[in-house]
């Protein structure tokens, strides 16, 4: 039998109108097996939160299991913040956070199995300060193209705004009265949507309603239907709440699969870029800005014949093929293929700036590895003491290949990076002269912190587009060491893998065994534990891993959940000084480089 699912639009914080209505419609037309909710969840004003918090408290009861992504609003980040310190949410859920009984948060983006449909989402809205909640960020956004490259179909993609553009083609008289597509719209939403050709799209953040008549896919045998919700108890009595059961794309048949319906229309992007073709389109002369075009310049000219406002394809770029050919929305370029190959960033070649900054695994340059590269990249480099980008004023100890610097948005007091000075894609590949000077830094950072009473984990995220390489230095308490191992291998168990382990009598023989497993083709984590312990796993180029996996394994042993993402632990440049200063001061007769 079919799942039945109640799909909603924006909440608003209205939960006693809201399941009033649900447990009305279940009890009429039911049993239903769970509500998805588009839109703003959460109160717009204080005056709903008593209501809404009964509901998260125990106090009132959600009849059915409630799924949302419109994680913005009064009291948002303080209810989010908790559960995402809740134990039972830890790790990577994609099925959704539980907040309360029957509710759960879905996060990000991602794709999950509910009741046989595949579901994929992106929460959040579109803006230009990435926050902790409320917005989605490139990697989400790249989480999902990356999804819509899996086989298989999707059932259905759950946004908060609409995709821009989904009206073109339309039937005049369905557009609701004063659409407008310049605010609740998201031209990235258009881009995701076309790449993974979900059978139904839902949105709320209009405030109206509307099913758009089914379209075509390109390059795909199914249909998609888009309906926009408008939001509970709105004043013109507009659609808020609507009912599908649709049978799971993976028990259909190919025949029923693509089998469609008579007012099905042409897809409202491909209408668009054909309104848009080239024989038609103007092309904005220079206005000599360099802001946002000077990337462009480095490579050959025969990309300067583009429309710098051109988008480029995701699936070409990546792979250096796309199923839809000539009949792509976004451009193909060659020598993208070819950078991107070289492992220079998506967003990189795509916007010329990535916002990701030392959190990016991928290059910023588009100039290849040779003599002269190292210093071209030094400039732009956030831990090259040459580019003008590096902090100076984290620095701890310097020494002649190494240095040692305060980690930025430390997960602990004392978590500190150990740095090669030169540009070097991880430590592993430098020298044997360079490895004496690293086990130093080593030896003296662990004595630093047993007089401390605590032990140090060591570990390493040697990518092969590895940028800047830094070793991570986190210090425990002793009393929690025995339980690292364990906290490691259970997070790689949720990964659906399983550690190399070695045990070794020195940290110097230890890095001998690691720098023989590292080989330029496969990436590799490894991570130095108390006891002389090594952990390591090689990730092959399809394979992706969590750039931040350590430091979130060690935010969950130490309770922390919060400070996993370095963000949320920044400091101002006055406080860096001062903890800098202070590690000085303890550090100073450990260190081997005073």
């Amino acid at each position: 039998m079919a799942p039945r699912i109640l799909l909603c639009g924006d909440v608003f914080g209205r939960l006693n109108q809201l399941f009033k209505r649900v447990s009305s419609v279940n009890k009429s037309a039911g049993p239903f097996d769970a509500l998805l909710c588009v839109g703003q969840f959460f109160p717009d004003s204080p005056e709903l939160l008593d209501e809404f918090m009964a509901y998260i408290e125990g106090g009132s009861h959600i009849p059915l299991p409630t799924y949302f992504i419109g994680d913005y609003g009064v009291a948002a980040p303080k209810i989010l913040l908790a559960a995402s310190k809740d134990s039972a949410n830890r790790g990577f859920k994609m099925e959704g956070l539980k907040v309360c009984d029957n509710l759960f948060w879905l996060k990000g983006s991602g794709k999950f199995n509910l009741f046989g449909l595949s579901v994929t989402y992106l929460s959040g809205r579109k803006s230009s300060n990435v926050q902790q909640f409320g917005t989605y960020s490139e990697d989400d956004v790249d989480a999902l193209r990356a999804i819509a490259e899996e086989p298989g179909v999707v059932d259905l993609f759950l946004t908060n705004e609409w995709p821009s553009g989904v009206t073109n083609g339309a039937a005049a008289s369905d557009i609701p009265a004063g659409f407008s597509d310049s605010t609740g719209s998201d031209s990235t939403i258009s881009e995701l949507v076309q790449e993974i050709k979900p059978r139904y799209h839902i949105a709320g953040s209009k405030g109206i309603h509307y099913a758009r008549e089914p379209y075509s896919n390109v390059d795909a045998v199914h249909i998609t239907r888009f309906i926009g919700l408008a939001s509970v108890g709105n004043r013109d009595k507009q659609k808020f709440i609507h009912a599908i059961s649709p049978t799971p794309a993976s028990t259909m048949s190919s025949t029923e699969i693509a089998m469609k319906t008579t007012n099905t229309t042409l897809s409202p992007y491909t209408s668009a870029e054909e309104k848009a073709s080239p024989k038609d389109t103007v092309k904005r002369p220079s206005d000599g800005s360099s802001d946002s075009q000077h990337w462009r310049y480095d490579v050959s000219q025969k990309r300067q014949k583009y429309d710098t406002g051109d988008k480029l394809c995701f699936k070409f770029t990546s792979s250096g093929s796309c199923p839809r050919g000539e009949t792509c929305n976004f451009r193909h370029d060659t020598d993208a293929t070819e950078h991107c190959l070289r492992g220079v960033c998506f967003e990189f070649l795509n916007k010329g700036k990535c916002d990701k900054g030392p959190d990016c695994r991928f290059r910023h340059s588009l100039q290849d590895e040779g003599p002269d590269t190292r210093s071209n990249r030094s400039r732009e480099c956030w831990f090259c003491l040459s580019s003008p980008n590096v902090e100076s004023h984290l620095i701890i100890s310097i020494g002649e290949h190494y240095y040692l610097a305060l980690a930025k948005g430390p997960l602990v007091e004392d978590h500190v990076l150990i740095i090669p000075v030169e540009h070097m894609p991880n430590t592993l590949s430098l020298s044997s002269e360079s490895d004496a000077e690293l086990l130093r830094f080593q030896n003296s950072l662990k004595r630093y912190f047993k007089n401390q009473e605590k032990e140090v984990i060591f570990f390493e995220w040697a990518s092969v587009r590895g940028f800047h390489a830094n070793l991570q230095v986190i210090p425990i308490a002793s009393s929690k060491a025995v339980m690292v191992e364990k906290a490691f291998n259970l997070a790689a168990q949720k990964l659906e893998f399983k550690f190399v382990t070695k045990k070794f009598d020195s940290i110097s023989d230890g890095r001998k065994f690691l720098k023989t497993q590292i080989d330029g083709n496969s990436s590799l984590f490894y991570a130095e534990i108390p006891g002389g312990t090594i952990l390591l796993h090689h990730v092959e180029e399809k394979d992706t891993f969590p750039a931040q996996f350590g430091r979130e394994v060690l935010a969950g042993l130490l309770n922390m959940a919060d400070n996993a993402d370095w963000r949320n632990r920044k400091h101002n440049k006055d406080e860096e000084l001062k903890i800098v200063e202070d590690f000085k001061n303890r550090f100073q007769e450990y260190d081997p480089n005073h």
